[in-house]
């Protein structure tokens, strides 16, 4: 092994750097490697990468379609067979079911979206449930068998 002050780079791997507009002697003299004419050849040019010459510039070009609303709630369905399996899974039948139960025990799967339970499925149990969202069919199904509901925001 060398001594480190000894230690040089590769050959051929290390270039001289390109001076330009220094003469005509040295290959980069006039124009300084810019071309002719043009904005690109000019000092302080602002030439932006999207920008296409005139063209109509390709954001135009696309058609547009719709609109997407910024207040949309997207909320996670859960059908009352997959609560009322998870309910006897865990033997959870007089616990009251609360979206951070859901969440804990990966019923649903995400925190930051609001849980809306839906219909498909029958009750034949009393639950006291806290959610965000339920459909009218869910209602109807937990009310007729003893059970209550309560709504909370998200």
């Amino acid at each position: 092994m060398d001594i480190l002050s000894n230690l040089k780079p590769a050959k051929g791997s290390v270039k001289k750097e390109k001076r330009v507009g220094r003469g005509p002697g040295s290959g980069h003299g006039g124009t300084s490697t810019r071309g002719m004419n043009g904005q690109k050849s000019r000092s302080g040019d602002k030439y932006r990468p999207w920008f296409e010459g005139g063209q109509m510039p390709l954001s135009r070009r696309i058609p547009k379609r719709g609109f997407k609303s910024p207040f949309k709630v997207e909320y996670q369905s859960l059908n009352l067979k997959t609560l009322v399996e998870f309910i006897g899974k865990y033997n959870l039948s007089d616990t009251p079911i609360t979206p951070e139960l859901l969440y804990e025990k990966k019923v649903v799967g995400s925190k930051r979206k609001p849980i809306k339970i839906l219909g498909e499925g029958d009750v034949n149990q009393k639950l006291d449930i806290t959610i965000h969202a339920i459909s009218q069919s869910a209602r109807q199904k937990i009310e007729s068998a003893g059970g209550t509901i309560k709504l909370v925001k998200f």
